[in-house]
């Protein structure tokens, strides 16, 4: 956008009655010269929208990577958890079918424990076929194949922070650091930068300049040299430019409408994302003071009146079925909370998916050709 235009030459010979004529011309589009710095300006918009697009579809893949890799790692510790328990509930199946071999156990508590053992060996299957789905997932990601599949990740997700982040302008934030919102403010510098020259060239649309150089060879060899120059341009007498200076301040006000909107979008976002983030910090935060450890303290006390045969086996595997499930509840809770502490960054920095792209390429698409 930064060259100025081609020129154009021609070359004409006609011969006729023993007379010759010769004439050359270069031509150029002046129109196009006088806009150029103007044009190239509006390149330049479109040239750091191009790297802010790059970037941000970068913080999407980074942030879709995050995401995957919280969700393998969380599916590999359920895994876990659930193969301890279903250790635990196959021990106890056979135990249940040894009593009832012994009539000390009717077929009714035999099938309870044949049940859960049946259940848990289902939600391992699924868990680990979950696991197994989520790391591919995380692997297309990355781009990975050969070799590079033998990655190892963690057993479990790491530890809670102390401290929740703190984020007392989380709205003017997102509104600095949103490259989706950068993208926008460009689109708008450049359309009306667009518009200007629209306003401009309103009138002239066409300015050709072009010199001229003719020879003529007379029948009796007198030759005739003539030099001068050919200017065109379009005469508006039918179209004056009204309909395309109306279709640039109109795409101008969409791209401003459209950028009001995507602020104000990006500021809920960025709310939403933080009360998630911080909602979910509270639950995994209240599974890890409190509900695991009562879970712990039933669990010893039920082995000690286990073990002073004031309550029966069967009792203390119901009170390890509730703890599982809290285990369970906990895992979770912790997956949530890394995921929405990525989707707090995405909210502020970029990476969350929108209908934008689509809005942009439309306002684009909507700028008149000869911008």
């Amino acid at each position: 956008a930064s060259l100025p235009p081609n020129p154009t030459f021609s070359l004409m010979r006609i011969r006729g009655d023993g007379a010759l004529e010769a004439e050359r011309q270069v031509a150029g589009d002046n129109l196009a010269l006088a806009t150029l710095p103007r044009r190239a300006e509006i390149a330049r918009e479109r040239f750091r929208q191009a790297q802010l697009k790059a970037a941000l579809t970068t913080l999407r893949l980074a942030a879709d990577v995050r995401r995957a890799h919280v969700r393998v790692v969380a599916a590999n510790e359920l895994v876990a958890l659930l193969g301890e328990a279903q250790s635990a509930a196959e021990a106890t199946a056979k135990l249940a079918q040894k009593l009832g071999e012994t009539g000390a156990l009717n077929r009714l508590d035999q099938a309870r424990e044949q049940v859960f053992y049946a259940e848990t060996t289902a939600e391992l299957a699924t868990a680990r076929r979950m696991a197994a789905s989520a790391r591919e997932r995380l692997i297309r990601l990355m781009g990975l194949w050969g070799d590079d599949l033998g990655f190892r990740l963690p057993d479990r997700l790491p530890a809670l922070p102390r401290r929740p982040l703190s984020q007392p302008f989380v709205e003017r934030d997102a509104v600095a650091h949103r490259i989706d919102l950068q993208i926008a403010r460009l689109e708008l510098t450049a359309l009306a930068t667009s518009l200007q020259l629209t306003e401009a060239t309103r009138f002239v649309t066409l300015l050709d300049l072009a010199g001229l150089d003719r020879k003529t060879v007379e029948p009796d060899g007198r030759v005739i040299r003539e030099r001068g120059y050919d200017v065109q341009f379009q005469i508006p007498v039918f179209d004056g430019g009204e309909v395309r200076a109306r279709q640039a301040a109109e795409t101008y006000n969409i791209a401003f409408n459209r950028l009001t909107e995507r602020a104000v979008t990006v500021r809920s976002e960025a709310r939403d994302a933080y009360r998630s983030y911080r909602a979910a910090y509270d639950i995994a935060g209240h599974y890890a003071r409190e509900v695991l450890p009562l879970r712990q303290i039933i669990s010893e006390e039920m082995q000690l009146r286990y073990s002073s045969m004031q309550v029966d086996i069967f009792a203390l595997l119901v009170e390890a079925r509730q703890r599982l499930a809290s285990r369970r509840a906990a895992i979770d809770a912790v997956r949530d909370f890394f995921l929405a502490d990525a989707e707090l960054s995405a909210a502020i920095n970029g990476g969350v998916v929108s209908g934008e792209d689509n809005a942009q390429q439309t306002a684009s698409a909507l700028v008149p050709a000869n911008d």
